[in-house]
């Protein structure tokens, strides 16, 4: 055992005897330690009032580690409840004024064209016959004063379509045509005076066209 103390180095903790005044290994000056006690201060001297001072403060400071203890605790229990709820209680940054997102406008609605409807060819007429009675007309003869009542035969019978009916006197001075308005398809005619010349009575659908001449007799 050596009779010369050794210290250690402050920097590079290298032990080297006590009698040098820098470390061998890296030149660090070696600091000599004072032998001086160091005096009591009054906050650790009992019964004066610096030591009441720091028990009291020493006591806040308890209390307050306490206290702060205890936040930590709820705000962990707080962190773990809301994660397994799976709320995102994650704060977002607030963006600069100059990285908000520009607002796209809404797309336009898609219109989808409107079909155009196939137009319905018009049915085919095959036959178009005045009648008077239960007898096809094409020419009679009527007097002044009489009405008679005739009906357009239309085949096929399917078809719903009414005739349009004219005579050829457009001022009504001979006859009156008056249409059912029950049954486009018939009519009467009311003979009002003599005409030495005669009329046509047409009935027309779907571009087929029948006539039936009409005289006048004097009485």
């Amino acid at each position: 055992m050596s009779l010369i103390p050794e210290v250690k180095c402050r920097r590079c903790g290298e032990r080297f005897s006590s009698l040098r005044s820098r470390c061998p290994n890296c030149g660090t000056r070696r600091v000599a330690q004072s032998s001086r006690t160091p005096s009591a201060t009054p906050g650790t001297v009992s019964g004066t009032a610096s030591y009441e001072r720091a028990g009291t403060n020493t006591r806040w400071q308890m209390i307050f580690g306490l206290i702060l203890v205890v936040a930590v605790i709820l705000a962990v229990i707080v962190m773990v409840s809301t994660s397994l709820n799976g709320t995102d209680v994650s704060v977002k940054p607030n963006k600069p004024a100059s990285a908000v997102e520009p607002t796209l406008a809404p797309e336009a609605p898609v219109v989808e064209p409107v079909p155009t409807p196939t137009p319905t060819p018009p049915p085919t007429v095959e036959v178009i016959q005045i009648r008077y009675g239960d007898d096809e007309k094409d020419d009679i003869t009527m007097p002044p004063g009489q009405i008679l009542t005739f009906n357009a035969y239309v085949s096929p019978l399917t078809i719903t379509d009414k005739v349009k009916w004219s005579i050829d006197d457009p001022d009504e001075e001979y006859f009156v045509i008056t249409v059912d308005p029950d049954d486009g398809n018939k009519i009467t005619i009311e003979c009002l005076k003599y005409r030495e010349t005669p009329f046509k009575l047409s009935a027309e659908l779907f571009g087929k066209k029948v006539e039936c001449i009409i005289r006048t007799s004097r009485a």
